[in-house]
């Protein structure tokens, strides 16, 4: 990491660095972390800057200490920044685990309301929607429901839905997913949803909504997100020069 490379205070900006080691899966849940001399000697800077990279990265949950031992990755549920827009494919490859998926439908349905408003089409137009459980290993991770425009179903159509990426295979034919927009919530699984995730009924999940666009502004998918709750944690980062964070509670 070259210092000085981003507008970020340098503490923050190793703090960073290591993260990102982290959830490349350089480090597994309860290993050691380096100490405090060997980051010093990695990054040049003084120990109290690793002082305080470490604690906001205790702050944060990622880093765990006590007194007179060396810090700790905390095991828990992986971790996945909502900072950058990555595939699932890809975030699970980063975690060094192998990902893959259960189709469970992918045919072209009537568009209900609330996905008519998300893709920009009218209630009841054909859309094309794809249902898999996503899997990381042999371990079901979250129930997807995409929906996307019917002009991409015969492209979607002639994928491997249980072995690619639709997000890296539309981007063979230069459909990129630049932006999205996320929801995230909470819900309770019912007993289907619970059946795909090898959870009891009721066990809670954490649902993302999200709507995403080309480079210009093109709807390419609204996806409903499933994840099982204790498995996946949300990291979002913010600063004030970025503004404030919104937060919509449901009433």
């Amino acid at each position: 990491m070259s210092a000085g490379a981003s507008d970020l205070p340098l503490y923050r900006s190793i703090a960073a660095d290591i993260q990102t080691a982290i959830e490349r899966g350089d480090f597994a849940g309860g290993a050691t972390m380096p100490s405090e001399n060997e980051l010093t000697a990695r990054y040049g800077v003084s120990r109290g800057t690793i002082r305080q990279a470490f604690a906001f990265l205790r702050s944060t949950g990622v880093v765990s200490s006590r007194r007179g031992a060396r810090r700790q990755v905390r095991s828990g549920p992986k971790v996945q920044s909502m900072t950058e827009l990555v595939s699932f494919s890809r975030w699970a490859r980063g975690l060094g685990e192998t990902p893959s998926s259960r189709t469970l439908g992918a045919a072209s349905v009537p568009a209900s309301g609330a996905v008519a408003d998300k893709l920009g089409v009218a209630e009841g137009a054909n859309v094309f929607h794809v249902e898999r459980v996503r899997l990381l290993g042999a371990a079901p991770m979250m129930l997807e429901s995409t929906y996307y425009p019917e002009s991409l179903a015969p492209l979607i159509a002639a994928i491997d839905l249980d072995a690619e990426s639709i997000t890296d295979r539309l981007a063979d034919h230069g459909i990129v997913f630049a932006d999205a927009e996320h929801a995230i919530d909470a819900v309770a699984a019912t007993p289907r949803e619970a059946e795909m995730l090898g959870l009891a009924p009721g066990a809670p999940l954490l649902r993302t909504v999200r709507r995403t666009t080309d480079p210009v502004g093109e709807v390419l998918e609204c996806s409903i997100d499933l994840y099982a709750g204790e498995a996946v944690a949300f990291v979002v980062r913010n600063s004030l020069a970025a503004g404030a964070t919104s937060r919509v509670s449901s009433r």
